[in-house]
């Protein structure tokens, strides 16, 4: 009979292959391999509460490799989370809680969306910056609220991302003590041998980016791995990456140590031998002994015991600090202290300022209301003007600063914000670089929209208007490519005004969001931010019309065709043709609005219309119909002054107004 570690290692191992063979797909081969590793952390380190998966200060486990979920899957429901021995047996079925590669949101106990390999990996270091900035905000003498650990199982696949590395290098860089990679070394990638294409010192590359290293030479040895996990726990001043020689697949007779284990399954007469190799003593699916599960269930109860021992020292810490507790109890609400509305900024009608400007003003506006706000910028501070004034930069050993310093790794950026915002307490965290550099942080921006997080991406130099940079640096396809992401918003604000209205949307905003902001001064519209504020928050709004409020044409535009627009409607205005300008600075706030707000903005009975924003024109026809025109550049930009660039192009209010009467005279 086998001991009772051995027995609870061998049911996570069953439970996966059963799974993967029910559902006649999966990845069997990393849970059978992990599974010791797996445990020893679960079971002898990790802080956590199976009945209430939120607790603040629990421990995060992050399984990077997110193809091996039956690992985590069978440890939440081993564990006495809501996961039930049903919802293991649909696994990757419609509906189901145990989908193909885990999902934060769907299953309790899942810290983050993971699969696209290194995104894990680099939003756990986004987890471990927030626990760190938390704790210095938070915490007094005697009184630790926030102390806890992110650990993260990495596979090769997550240590080849250069996402995972970007983001490794800045943990090391800020001395992150509180992360702990757990490397599933088993030298198997899913066509093969690791070695045919990853052959590098992976501990020396480490090392060399500031990390703690060790290394365990066999992966079922469970007291060596608890043994140098509390070792890398006791090191405060870097992360640790504890490296694990394990077998992909272990027990099964045939297909251990092959790519035949990694993603595909073993086969029913394979798993039969599998169990037989392991000393199964049942052969029924699904299968998890008595004592196993008695003891797996033990962790509900410590679970409990640790967070009532947290609530207590919370209870005498709110006692202590009743005005520090009650910012707590804000920032965990994710909201900005009362008064921020009012102190937005606002200009005179009249003057010139590029949004980029004005974003910086107003971001700055905000986060005087809400001390854990913080991001940053990928080495571009001074252009894309999102430093909090008076804030501290993070640098060698010094994570918990308000001011990001990311350098030149757009892609952990977006991971590591994700990361802040999953963590909670971090109030609206947001990144910063030029628009074009959005592809580089594309997948990351793509799992925050997945998993619907409260991040914000700011973009500046939005356009062609860029100028002499030239086609390399102008965003021309990217608006829209984002607009078509689901639950992302896009703001593209025409003035200074409709960006603190776009911010002011953004702080209240339960989705994530993006923000585009031009390099070039746009001039501010007549005084009415509250009205404009007002109009941005649904997304868009009528800016301007022919004063009989009689319409023969309307103008469309986003950012800053927002002025040609309005040029353009006042020369066709002489003519005695009465247009309206609607302003669009948010699409998917406009189409949350109800049919009566919309109709109001672009009554149907008015077909003649032109849209005209710098970039391409695909998705417009959705607010101009069949008749109307779009103006845009469906073409990459050129090198040259913006102007230039704008009149070769045609984003000029004469090409505007020559459209509408094209329309008009058809």
């Amino acid at each position: 009979m086998p001991d009772l570690t051995t027995l609870s290692i061998n049911s996570i191992r069953t439970l996966s292959m059963d799974a993967v063979q029910k559902a006649n797909s999966g990845h069997p081969g990393l849970p059978m391999g992990a599974a010791p590793l797996a445990y020893t952390l679960w079971m002898r380190h990790l802080r956590f509460n199976p009945r209430n998966p939120a607790w603040h200060n629990r421990d995060r486990f992050v399984l990077s490799a997110g193809h091996g979920s039956m690992l985590l899957y069978s440890l939440l429901y081993l564990t006495g989370f809501d996961v039930s021995l049903d919802d293991i047996k649909n696994f990757r079925q419609w509906g189901s809680p145990t989908p193909g590669h885990p999902e934060h949101g769907d299953t309790p106990g899942v810290e983050t969306t993971t699969g696209p390999l290194g995104q894990g990996a680099a939003t756990a270091v986004g987890m471990a910056l927030a626990e760190a900035f938390l704790a210095r905000y938070f915490n007094r003498e005697g009184h630790n609220v926030v102390d806890h650990f992110t650990y993260v199982l990495v596979s090769d696949g997550d240590l080849m991302e250069g996402v995972c590395l970007e983001a490794a290098a800045l943990a090391g860089h800020w001395g992150l003590g509180k992360l702990i990679f757990l490397y599933d070394d088993n030298e198997v990638t899913l066509d093969g041998a690791a070695d045919m294409t990853f052959s590098e010192d992976i501990e020396l590359r480490f090392e060399a980016m500031g990390w703690h290293v060790s290394r365990i030479a066999d992966g079922t040895d469970v007291a060596a791995i608890d043994e140098t996990i509390t070792a890398a726990k006791s090191l405060s001043d870097k992360p640790s990456l504890i490296a694990i020689r394990t077998v992909i697949g272990y027990g099964s007779p045939n297909k251990q140590g092959t790519s035949a284990a990694h993603g595909s399954p073993l086969g029913e007469d394979e798993v039969a031998l599998a169990k037989q190799n392991l000393g199964w003593s049942s052969t029924e699916k699904f299968y998890v002994p008595g004592e196993a599960l008695e003891h797996f269930r033990s962790a509900v109860d410590t679970g409990a015991a640790v967070e009532a021992e947290w609530q207590n020292h919370c209870q005498a810490w709110r006692a202590a600090f009743p005005e520090l507790a009650a910012e707590w109890d804000r920032v965990q609400a994710g909201e900005f202290a009362p008064g921020w509305r009012d102190a937005l900024p606002s200009w005179e009608s009249g003057a010139s300022i590029a949004t980029r400007n004005a974003g910086g003003e107003a971001l700055n506006a905000l986060a005087k209301f809400a001390p854990t706000m913080i991001g940053g910028d990928a080495d571009l501070a001074g252009s894309t003007k999102t430093l909090i004034t008076g804030a501290a930069n993070t640098g060698p050993g010094q994570p918990a600063e308000r001011n990001l310093r990311f350098g030149v790794r757009e892609h952990a950026m977006g991971a590591i914000v994700n990361g802040l915002a999953l963590h909670g307490g971090i109030v609206k965290p947001y990144s910063a670089t030029f628009f074009t550099f959005s592809d580089y942080m594309r997948p990351a921006i793509r799992l925050g929209a997945l998993m619907d997080l409260r991040t914000v991406y700011v973009f500046t130099h939005d356009s062609i208007g860029l100028g002499e940079d030239g086609p390399t640096h102008q965003p021309v396809e990217h608006l829209m490519s984002l607009r078509v992401t689901p639950n992302l918003h896009v703001f593209r604000p025409a003035d200074a005004t409709e960006t603190a209205g776009a911010w002011a949307a953004i702080a209240e905003l339960d989705h994530p969001a993006a923000i585009v902001l031009s390099r070039q001064d746009l001039p501010v519209f007549a005084g009415n931010d509250e009205g404009i504020h007002e109009g941005v928050a649904r997304g868009a709004y009528v800016l301007s019309e022919h004063e009989s409020g009689d319409v023969d044409a309307i103008i469309l535009a986003s950012g800053s065709e927002v002025a040609i627009a309005l040029d353009a409607a006042g020369l066709l205005e002489e003519a005695d043709i009465r247009v309206r300008v609607v302003s669009m600075p948010c699409w998917e706030l406009f189409e949350a609005q109800d049919d009566d707000y919309k109709q109001s903005v672009l009554p149907r009975d008015v077909t003649c219309r032109v849209s005209i924003e710098a970039g391409a024109t695909l998705g417009w026809d959705k607010y101009i119909g069949d008749r109307g025109i779009a103006i845009g550049v469906d073409r990459f930009g050129a090198s040259a002054p913006y102007a230039k660039i704008y009149e070769a192009f045609g984003l000029t209010p004469g090409h505007v107004a020559e459209a509408v009467n094209s329309l008009l005279d058809a």
